[in-house]
């Protein structure tokens, strides 16, 4: 059908309910040949406005997600633009009531209703704006991916950290025509700020298979590391993501609130927006440091249950077994339950002159303080000083953290490699406020390292 609207909003819509799956509406903007021009050329909810201002996706409302487009404001180049939607957490066959509704933007009146049927996909193309004859049509699809919302962007040249092929598209519903109608369309959500949102968050590797709820926190995480990144004028930095996790005997409260587990979920937006892979090294440590593995977004609820641990029982008892060791866990016992910070970040130094990388590193290291090394952590973290890592230090507590805090002030570097702030309460700290308070030194780090020839 011809649309002479000036601009529309297309209006995914399904019926909620316990057991339905949560659904996003997505764009792609297409050229002649079927393929974006770029990543910046696909709107979701993580990259909610095209650069061009011509395609936004406004936002999420029960049972509905909307994308507003101006066919008029799109380049030459662009010969369609495709109405996605993804499911998380289930198949679009568990959707009821999936549908999608084309609008006047300026009246709000319905130009099409398209009722779409579906089975085990959990992506789709609903419709489509293309070019015809010099003005803009629309029309239904229904086009179905087994693949999920990675799958269906990774088809049309999207760029998205996951190396598999993109299995083929799923079985096609036959397209029922659209149906003019003339109910009134619900108020639509407000528009998004306007202005050039500048580059986007990075859509990670594994992230579609998180929880909805997981994911969904990550989503916005990575939206407000964004921020932060922005206020420094550094939206496009690249850094390898290291955390390390005190482990000492005074942690075991923390780790037992679910506080630790809690940070470790927050850090991961900063790889997840930082890191060329997505992935987080991670160590733990007490008496003696203990490398884990490497936390990949996808793998996140796993890692958090396996490896965010204090001490066993037995711990004073070397002889004991350790019970219930699932493959890949650490045997605390080994870590022991006193405060030994130089011998972690010895180790951290050790891997990174091992195994370099073309980026600069960034620790997050997290500590409830009772910190007494003072000469030996200092020590390690001047001879750090010529390294390209820069260690940001979290107090998780208020007492006795020792070294840490003088290093500010510390003379004798060649650059200040070294950030401390301590927070009485963590999971009391709003996220944007964390990562504006983690980040804040490390864009100067990088500026004065790259002065000193530090980094290139």
């Amino acid at each position: 059908m011809p649309v002479e609207a000036a601009a529309v909003r297309a209006v995914l819509g399904w019926s909620t309910g316990s057991g339905v799956p949560d659904v996003d509406a997505s764009a792609l903007l297409l050229t002649r040949g079927g393929r974006v021009r770029s990543d910046d050329d696909f709107v979701f909810y993580n990259q909610p406005r095209h650069a061009s201002g011509a395609v936004t996706h406004l936002g999420k409302q029960p049972g509905a997600d909307t994308l507003e487009v101006h066919p008029g404001a799109l380049g030459p180049d662009i010969e369609r633009v495709a109405l996605c939607a993804s499911a998380d957490g289930g198949t679009f066959g568990q959707v009821p009531g999936l549908h999608l509704r084309l609008l006047d933007a300026a009246s709000g009146a319905e130009l099409a209703r398209f009722e779409m049927a579906a089975g085990p996909e959990t992506a789709m193309i609903g419709g489509e704006l293309y070019r015809r004859d010099g003005g803009w049509k629309f029309r239904a699809v229904g086009q179905g991916y087994a693949s999920g919302l990675a799958g269906l962007a990774t088809d049309f040249g999207i760029t998205v950290d996951d190396e598999r092929p993109a299995p083929a598209p799923g079985p096609v519903p036959a397209p029922l025509p659209p149906v003019p109608a003339g109910a009134p369309a619900p108020p639509p959500p407000p528009l998004p700020p306007a202005g050039h949102p500048g580059p986007g968050p990075r859509l990670t590797k594994g992230e579609e298979h998180l929880p909805v709820d997981m994911r969904k926190r990550l989503s916005l995480r990575k939206q407000q590391v964004l921020v932060s990144l922005n206020k420094h004028g550094v939206a496009d930095l690249r850094a390898r993501v290291v955390v390390v996790l005190d482990a000492s005997g005074s942690m075991s409260g923390l780790y037992r609130r679910g506080t630790v587990a809690g940070v470790v979920e927050r850090m991961v937006a900063v790889a997840a927006q930082l890191d060329d892979d997505g992935e987080m090294q991670a160590w733990t440590f007490a008496t003696n440091p203990a490398r884990l593995p490497d936390l990949a977004v996808g793998d996140l609820p796993e890692w958090l249950g396996l490896h965010v641990r204090v001490g066993q029982s037995g711990v004073f008892i070397r002889r004991k077994p350790p019970k219930g060791l699932l493959p890949g866990q650490i045997d605390m016992r080994t870590v022991g339950i006193q405060n030994e910070e130089q011998k972690v970040i010895a180790e951290v130094r050790a891997h990174v002159r091992a195994h370099p990388v073309p980026d600069p590193t960034l620790v997050l290291f997290f500590s409830d303080g009772g910190v007494y090394r003072n000469k030996e952590i200092e020590q390690e973290l001047r001879a750090a000083a010529d390294e390209p890592v820069f260690w940001q230090f979290v107090g998780l507590g208020s007492s006795q953290y020792g070294v840490l805090e003088r290093f500010d002030t510390m003379p004798g570097r060649r650059v200040d490699n070294v950030g401390f702030f301590a927070v009485d309460d963590i999971e009391q700290i709003s996220d944007q406020e964390l990562y504006d308070r983690v980040l804040s030194e490390f864009p100067s780090w990088l500026r004065a390292a790259r002065q000193a020839g530090i980094l290139r």
